[in-house]
């Protein structure tokens, strides 16, 4: 209980201090959340990591999150720690496909490949990023994987081909169509009759 007073406290100072940059703050479970306004995340991550009342000079991490019914689909969200008063808070913000988040780098250099992650799994567009280039997919990979609206088998298959002698990509064929469910489950009821039900109805 004392820690989130803490932490209320401290969020009531950081949008005191850093005004129309902040858009709100939340307390939730024990945890503090700040939403900031998008264009303002340099500017916000240098007062919390400078401001003597804040100290967040310990950057955690940073993800990506999606939203695809909303217009700004995804979040970015930063966790910072401040070893001086022992609390965590969390930072987020929004965007699009096409809008660009400027990269905090400059402020926290251990941001780089969490923004590369980022930019590799949603396609977050990090402008200020020093290289901001794919991290764990392979080259030419095509698409953003952890969108929700990539197919979960992806689009090409990797293989090693023994007449060529060398590693080739191949659209995916699918045998079965595993791209869409109708999530019923044969042990909880059907809305259709399954092979061999239709003697039960007699």
């Amino acid at each position: 209980m004392i820690m989130d007073t803490t932490l209320a406290e401290l969020g009531e100072y950081i949008e005191a201090k850093l005004g129309d940059a902040v858009l709100s703050t939340d307390m939730a479970f024990g945890e503090l959340t700040i939403n900031i306004v998008r264009d303002e995340v340099v500017n916000v991550m240098r007062f919390l990591k400078e401001d003597s009342q804040c100290q967040f000079f310990s950057f955690i991490d940073a993800c990506g999150v999606d939203y695809p019914a909303r217009p700004e689909r995804f979040d970015v969200v930063y966790h910072l720690l401040s070893p001086t008063r022992n609390v965590r808070i969390r930072i987020k913000l929004t965007t699009d496909e096409k809008s660009t988040v400027k990269s905090i780098c400059e402020v926290f250099p251990g941001a780089d490949w969490f923004e590369r992650e980022a930019y590799d799994m949603y396609g977050i567009l990090f402008v200020g990023h020093p290289d901001l280039r794919r991290l764990l997919t392979d080259y030419g990979f095509e698409g953003y994987p952890l969108r929700k609206d990539f197919p979960v088998t992806g689009f090409v298959e990797v293989r090693y081909n023994e007449e060529l002698k060398r590693v080739v990509y191949e659209p995916v064929k699918l045998t079965q169509e595993f791209r869409n469910f109708d999530y019923l489950s044969p042990w909880e009821g059907t809305d259709y009759v399954l092979p061999g039900d239709e003697k039960a109805q007699s």
